[in-house]
């Protein structure tokens, strides 16, 4: 059964590059993003994973770990990371999974429609991973997932920013209009009645109809 927003996410152990780790006691009591790429040694992985080595700090300020998968194993991915600093500038501070038997990868649905079935064979036409995103909370439940084809590189900021907002609309009864980004006006919930709105939001709000209320962003 594929997953949904809200599911428990999957726990598994799991060989990384710092080791055997199992996957809700190395979330620990933060978030964390799982992302997996198709395959070592390709092109559009290694910028990706080089950028993420990049703005790895801010995940981690925001008490968010990240780590990466791959169905390639653990001893490939320590030589690519030296590969990901040459060109790229960063080297990789992040776990990555190895996952030659696909465990992983289909707990959590990270495989096309049309794949091989194993880690044999593979390459960077038919390969196994695409680019899959998954947000999990402190509940460990699943707060996010976006999934990208193996073609097109995917926008880290953008993972940053569903953070961002995440963050913030778990701990207040707001949400996020559209290219929402931090310190932006949010929107008061629309489970907010106007007389609790009036309690959690004395400074008032701006609506320019009753269903939309625009507050400056709280905390």
């Amino acid at each position: 059964m594929s997953l949904r927003i809200n599911d428990i996410a999957p726990d598994f152990t799991a060989e990384t590059t710092q080791g055997t780790i199992r996957f809700h006691d190395w979330i620990g009591d933060g978030w964390a993003i799982l992302f997996s790429h198709p395959k070592d040694f390709t092109p559009v992985c290694t910028t990706e994973l080089g950028y993420m080595a990049k703005i790895e700090p801010e995940f981690r300020r925001r008490n968010c770990k990240i780590i990466g998968l791959s169905v390639d194993p653990v001893d490939n991915h320590a030589r690519w990371a030296k590969d990901i600093e040459e060109t790229q500038g960063y080297l990789p501070a992040y776990p990555m999974i190895g996952d030659p038997n696909l465990e992983v990868a289909k707990l959590y649905n990270m495989l096309p429609a049309e794949e091989p079935g194993t880690s044999e064979g593979r390459t960077p036409a038919n390969n196994a991973t695409v680019r899959s995103v998954f947000v999990i909370g402190p509940d460990k439940r699943i707060k996010l997932m976006l999934t990208y084809p193996m073609t097109t590189g995917r926008n880290f900021d953008e993972i940053l920013r569903v953070l961002d907002s995440m963050q913030l609309t778990a701990a207040h009864k707001v949400a996020t209009p559209v290219n929402w980004k931090h310190g932006e006006d949010v929107i008061i919930a629309g489970s907010v009645s106007d007389d609790d709105a009036k309690t959690l939001f004395p400074q008032g709000w701006k609506a320019p109809k009753p269903y939309l209320r625009i507050v400056k962003q709280p905390g």
